[in-house]
């Protein structure tokens, strides 16, 4: 017997707005063991061997800073239930570690990220794409919050980078891919509604 494909879910939305709560929730309620969990940000660029000047005047919040051919290689090989070995990117010092983690091949495969709608050959490898929408007060609020605890940033270099590139970057390439989605849910994980909706309509198609 042909064994059903897996369901392909992509979840975007600004930096801060809330798309990692609403993937934590959707693993916790549908089950981690039933999810293939894939986060854009495990794929971004090894910048070793780049000189610091030059890596300074890299653009972490374009397209071009991450590897989406991986990405995709990735998704399409858990589809085809294969598994993946994903890297581990340290964000201190703008490298990947060398070393990966294994994903296994499941009935769902959820990715992720940003920027993952504007990539066209990976946005329509999507069978339900989830845009998290939340005020940009809010999201900068909470972008200072990860990146100093998380990522032994300063206050003022997260400002700096907010208003240099993740604002610009935001307003070109991410909320205009808020176009592509079929469901928008506002304020993140604390949209019990509309969690409660996708959960339950994910529930459906396992079944």
């Amino acid at each position: 017997m042909k064994h059903p494909d897996p369901l392909v879910i992509g979840i975007a939305g600004g930096s801060g707005s809330g798309k990692t709560t609403v993937a934590q929730e959707i693993l916790q309620r549908v089950g981690r063991e039933r999810i293939a969990f894939l986060q854009h940000d495990s794929y971004y660029k090894d910048l070793t061997g780049l000189p610091p000047t030059q890596r300074a005047e890299v653009n972490f919040d374009h397209p071009n800073s991450l590897e989406n051919e991986l990405l995709i290689q990735h998704v399409a090989s858990l589809r085809d239930g294969k598994p993946v070995e994903v890297p581990i990117y340290d964000f201190s010092s703008d490298r990947r570690t060398g070393e990966t983690f294994t994903v296994q091949p499941q009935r769902v495969i959820l990715v992720e990220g940003i920027l993952i709608f504007t990539e066209v050959t990976l946005r329509e490898m999507f069978d339900v794409k989830i845009f998290v929408d939340t005020d940009s007060d809010l999201r900068l609020i909470r972008r200072l919050q990860r990146d100093i605890t998380e990522r032994g940033r300063t206050t003022e270099s997260v400002i700096e980078q907010y208003l240099s590139t993740v604002r610009p970057m935001h307003l070109e390439f991410v909320e205009p891919s808020k176009r592509y989605a079929d469901v928008i849910i506002p304020e993140g994980g604390f949209n019990t509604a509309a969690l409660d909706m996708v959960v339950a309509r994910v529930n459906v198609l396992l079944k």
